[in-house]
């Protein structure tokens, strides 16, 4: 398989990096313990004493800020924030009562509650670090310095220091959450704690070490489930601190080595150390093995990236240049196609929807890190960087508040980008794109206007993630359900936490649902999780994970294939892990596991239009089944209404502002809210319904006030009041069988709708759907002279011009001057070679990327395509 220029962007630094990291371990075991003194026998040249006071500085820069960064006017209101915050845990120090250190955080049986605590204590020593021009009675204050450590004391002596009493609850907590609060305090307060308590550093270092449990002799394990992706970086950042702080030089160079491995690009058919966590070719993000997850754990990697990049600046560890080269790849082609107008989109984010601070918030989190790297680069780069920065600054519908940045230095130099007039604001990527995430079952696909984003599963990737009572009713977030964001929209108004609470999840837009009321996992079980040892269900067990947080799908089928900016995409929905181990007898009896329906789909991607087609919809158990084609909340006050025309000329009858099942079949429908200037239109195409005619379709326009705390148990019990447009085809109970097809056309006017006129298989409009079965869906988009097909059987399957053998995702379009540019891919990521014929005039090759080959055989032209280990990456070639 040939390498893009892009993929080679980014495994090259990687693989720079990981040629670093054994001579790296070498290092460490020639220097088994140190004092900061240089050893030029185990590294010439190195000077530990200077690395390490190198490593001190720079941390303290980082979360304090400097002198000349925060003597600006641009980082008053972060400096006020710092100590604020330190003043209100200095007061709730004082207010504590009996079996608590901070008021309010009682200790003892809550690991959530004593990572509080250490992450109190971390930022009143923080506001005693923070240079400034304003006075303060915090900073330099030996006595709150002194109280913060005795406090570090009494947490270790009381809650944290005996091992046999620690490590209840989230396995996190202890190995990383506390970690990492209590490393940097080390770091603040280090000359006072070697003149007031001199071997309390020590201590918890030994301590530190002793959780890491599921680590190897209280370091790292690469082969461990639990070290890897973000979670990896975290602990390493810890020990690079930790190293730092008390001059051990190997534990420095060995945890900057196991850091270096998060930044290889994946390999699926060849991980390392078992691996599937971290970034891959196609610019997807995994962590858990197999939850999409640049939205949430992607971040705190590319902010650990970036941190480490300014740890390490100015030491003799790694060349950072590799290590800025790759993570600038990642914002290029993993973070940027999924920021819309400053929005983090729903389908990365995991367990994350249902959190009430979300979207926005995460951008600003990736624009702190893009605003650090871009002072790391130099040229077309940074340029490039900053202008992203602007970029997500100028079309946010929320203004970006950098108080919410971690280090004041990058609030300065934010200002910077913002002030300087020889930067042009601009994205990293064309304003018209399409992303294939096949590695993470995850589409993007771009147009001025709008975005669509495709969320699916497979028996590679999970179907949602639920964990710790967050994202409580999640069972269909992977089953096809989509998001269709709307350019000048604030994204809060139509999706975030909001929309899961009053959007029915039996309803996510893309979905096909069996009509049944599901249980929450502490519905099922009155706890946050599946308890029984006994059966290896514990919180953090691998069952837990396969069958609980994040389940995989039983289906082979899910991806697509890329030419341009267009793009196909096809799944076949399959149960989850669970109910197939259920089935099975592999899981205990008092597990629940829910059996999902059945349908085969498409989605096409053009320029005005999104087609989707579903075929063998129904449920095998016979139940009724409801296929919903969008979904859309409004505000409570917003003028809501659903317009459109039937196939005999009159108008959509529905009354209360649209509610109704239509009373015969329908050429298009139109929602706007003219709350929020924003509408999407539905054309319902010929080749749907029973027996290929067209559906009838249900629209709901409801009122609905629930409260925040049905989609996690921990947001506040804040009801939520919203109008939620639903449309939908409804099966009932024991129908057969039948096949939809309709076209999202977003921001489209009636004027729009009604020009597609009736769409047959000879008809006048642009979409012709060509096949709609479960063996094989095809579209042809004459206005852009397109055909594209997904194919799901064995066998020889004919779609128009085309013949496709096998499964497979194809997209053919033929410009002007008679050349012929296609793409194909692998949905199933299983098949060796994808093959497929063209008929009429034999066409020659004139570009074709490796491992494709063309033939001239009897009626046509052949391509033969390899798609061994490709992962779903399309191939392609123009002909002529």
């Amino acid at each position: 398989m040939p390498l893009s220029r892009r993929t080679l962007l980014t495994t090259l630094p990687a693989s720079a990096l990981l040629a670093v990291a054994a001579p790296l371990r070498a290092r460490a075991a020639a220097r088994p313990t140190t004092t900061g003194t240089a050893d030029p026998g185990a590294n010439p040249g190195s000077d530990p004493g200077a690395n390490h006071a190198a490593l001190l500085a720079n941390t303290v820069a980082i979360f304090a800020g400097t002198t000349e960064s925060n003597a600006r006017p641009e980082t008053a209101a972060k400096l006020a924030a710092l100590t604020s915050t330190a003043r209100a845990r200095l007061a709730a120090l004082d207010g504590a009562g009996p079996g608590e250190l901070f008021k309010g955080l009682p200790l003892g049986t809550s690991d959530a509650n004593l990572n509080t605590s250490y992450q109190y204590l971390y930022e009143i020593a923080l506001a005693t670090r923070a240079p400034g021009p304003a006075p303060s009675d915090l900073r330099d204050n030996v006595d709150v310095r002194r109280r913060v450590i005795d406090a570090l004391a009494r947490l270790h002596d009381t809650y944290y220091g005996d091992q046999s009493k620690g490590y209840y609850g989230n396995w996190f907590n202890w190995e990383i959450g506390i970690s990492a609060s209590v490393s940097k305090t080390l770091v603040l307060l280090e000359e006072e704690l070697a003149a007031y308590r001199p071997g309390l550093t020590a201590t918890y270092l030994a301590s530190m070490d002793a959780y890491l449990r599921n680590g190897k002799d209280g370091d790292v394990d690469l082969d461990s489930r639990f070290h890897t992706g973000a979670n990896l970086a975290d602990i390493t950042t810890n020990r690079i601190l930790q190293g730092a702080v008390t001059g051990d030089d190997a534990r420095v160079v060995k945890a900057v080595a196991d850091q270096l491995t998060v930044y290889a690009t994946v390999d699926p058919y060849n991980p390392r150390h078992g691996v599937t966590d971290g970034f891959y070719a196609d610019g997807s993000f995994i962590q858990h093995d197999s939850v999409a997850y640049t939205g949430s754990y992607g971040k705190v990697l590319l902010t650990r990236a970036v941190q480490t990049v300014k740890i390490l600046d100015g030491t003799d560890y790694i060349n950072t240049a590799d290590l800025v080269a790759v993570v600038r790849g990642w914002v290029a082609d993993g973070f940027a196609p999924l920021v819309f107008e400053g929005w983090m989109m729903e389908i990365v984010k995991g367990r994350g929807v249902s959190r009430t601070a979300t979207g926005y918030t995460d951008v600003a989190v990736v624009v702190e890190a893009v605003v650090d790297l871009s002072g790391h680069t130099t040229g077309p780069d940074a340029t490039a960087l900053k202008g992203y920065v602007k970029f997500v600054r100028q079309t946010s519908k929320a203004a970006l508040d950098p108080v919410v940045f971690v280090s004041p230095v990058s609030v300065a130099r934010y200002a910077d980008i913002l002030a300087d007039t020889s930067v042009p604001a601009a994205d990293l990527g064309d304003a018209a794109s399409h992303t294939a995430f096949n590695a993470m079952d995850r589409t993007v696909h771009r147009r001025p206007g709008y975005a669509f984003a495709l969320a699916r599963s497979s028996n590679r990737i999970s179907k949602y993630e639920y964990m710790s009572g967050e994202n409580l009713m999640p069972w269909f977030q992977g089953d096809g359900a989509h998001h269709l964001y709307l350019t000048g929209q604030d994204q809060t108004l139509a999706f975030g936490v909001d929309y899961y609470t009053t959007v029915s999840p039996y309803r996510l837009p893309g979905v096909t649902a069996p009509v049944e009321t599901r249980r929450t996992i502490p519905e099922l079980y009155g706890t946050a999780w599946y308890d029984n040892p006994e059966r290896g269900f514990t919180s953090s067990s691998e069952s837990q994970n396969t069958y609980v947080y994040f389940p995989r799908g039983t289906n082979t089928l899910s991806g697509g294939a890329r030419l341009g900016t267009y793009g196909a995409v096809g799944l076949v929905l399959g149960d989850d892990a669970a109910y197939a181990a259920k089935q099975a007898g592999e899981l205990p009896d008092d597990f629940v596991a829910y059996r999902n329906a059945a349908a085969t789909k498409s989605w096409f991607m053009f320029d005005d239009e999104i087609v989707v087609l579903a075929a063998g919809v129904g449920d095998p158990a016979g139940r009724a089944v409801t296929t919903t084609l969008d979904s859309r909340i409004a505000a409570a006050s917003d003028t809501v209404t659903v317009t459109g025309r039937l196939r005999d000329g009159s108008d959509w009858p529905g009354a209360d502002g649209g509610n109704g099942t239509a009373p015969g079949p329908v050429d298009w429908l139109r929602y706007a809210d003219a709350g929020q200037g924003v509408s999407v239109g539905y054309v319902f195409l010929d080749g749907g319904g029973d027996r290929g005619g067209v559906p009838r379709p249900t629209v709901t326009l409801d009122t609905v006030t629930r409260s925040r705390r049905v989609v996690r148990t921990s947001n506040p019990d804040t009801p939520v009041t919203k109008r939620v447009f639903s449309l939908s085809v409804d099966q009932p109970a024991g129908a057969r069988r039948l096949s939809t097809a309709h076209a999202l056309v977003p921001n489209a006017t009636e004027r729009q709708l009604a020009a597609y006129e009736k769409y047959g298989r000879y008809g006048r409009g642009p979409l012709t759907v060509l096949a709609n079965t479960t063996r094989v869906q095809a579209v042809e988009h004459r206005g852009l002279s397109i055909l594209t097909a997904n194919t799901f059987t064995p066998g020889t399957h004919h779609a128009g011009r085309l013949t496709v053998d096998g499964a497979a995702s194809v997209l053919v379009r033929t410009s002007r001057d008679g050349t012929v540019s296609l793409a194909v891919s692998d949905p199933t990521t299983e098949r060796g070679t994808v093959s497929l014929t063209l008929r009429g005039r034999w066409l020659r090759a004139v570009a074709t990327d490796d491992g494709v080959r063309v033939r001239r055989v009897l009626g046509g032209t052949r391509i033969d395509v390899d798609t061994h280990q490709a992962q779903g990456h399309s191939l392609t070639a123009r002909l002529r």
